[in-house]
């Protein structure tokens, strides 16, 4: 069981997302939240993978994939620190991520699909990991964070963007005021 981190081995920032993460086993979560994720997108129709709240906001093929290439990007991180690696890592730039993802040109099958391989290969990375290597630390963003927190940051993550998604698209959609819209 990967324990919750102290704020001590985060930046503050990311407390917005593991304070989301129920108390518990992480990897249980991600595992519960990936079946959870990809019953409703294979349930979504493929038009409405393009569907904006606000003009100017991420689609919802776009919010997945910012998804997709954060749990990378942290995923990365925990494993350059769990190996001991002390280089410092840059920042990830979401806006340009998602720009150069193209996600908007991809089905939400497509995404689905990627999203359960990348989230089965950061359980397998987490999995196996000792006390000794989860309490490493290293430099990411200018900012200290441990391997540990990484855990509960990606797991956090998932969660801030899935009510998102539930809050402020999936409503306009069921109501059918939104299905298939782009911006």
């Amino acid at each position: 069981m990967i324990s919750r981190p102290d704020a001590s081995e985060h930046p503050p920032y990311f407390s917005r997302y593991v304070d989301l993460v129920p108390h518990g086993d992480v990897l249980l979560t991600l595992r519960a939240q990936l079946a959870g994720t990809l019953a409703w997108m294979r349930g979504m129709d493929e038009a409405d993978g393009g569907y904006r709240y606000l003009p100017g906001k991420w689609s919802i093929r776009q919010v997945l994939g910012h998804v997709i290439d954060t749990e990378r990007v942290m995923a990365y991180r925990a494993l350059h620190f769990a190996r001991g690696d002390a280089a410092p890592l840059p920042s990830m730039d979401q806006d340009q991520f998602v720009a150069g993802a193209e996600s908007d040109a991809r089905t939400l099958a497509d995404l689905a699909d990627e999203l359960e391989h990348v989230r089965l290969a950061t359980i397998a990375l987490f999995r196996p990991l000792s006390a000794e290597a989860l309490a490493r630390r290293g430099i990411a963003s200018g900012a200290e964070c441990s391997v540990r927190a990484l855990a509960w940051i990606i797991a956090g993550h998932e969660l801030h963007h899935g009510a998102i998604l539930r809050e402020r698209y999936l409503p306009a959609l069921s109501s059918g005021s939104g299905a298939g819209a782009q911006a």
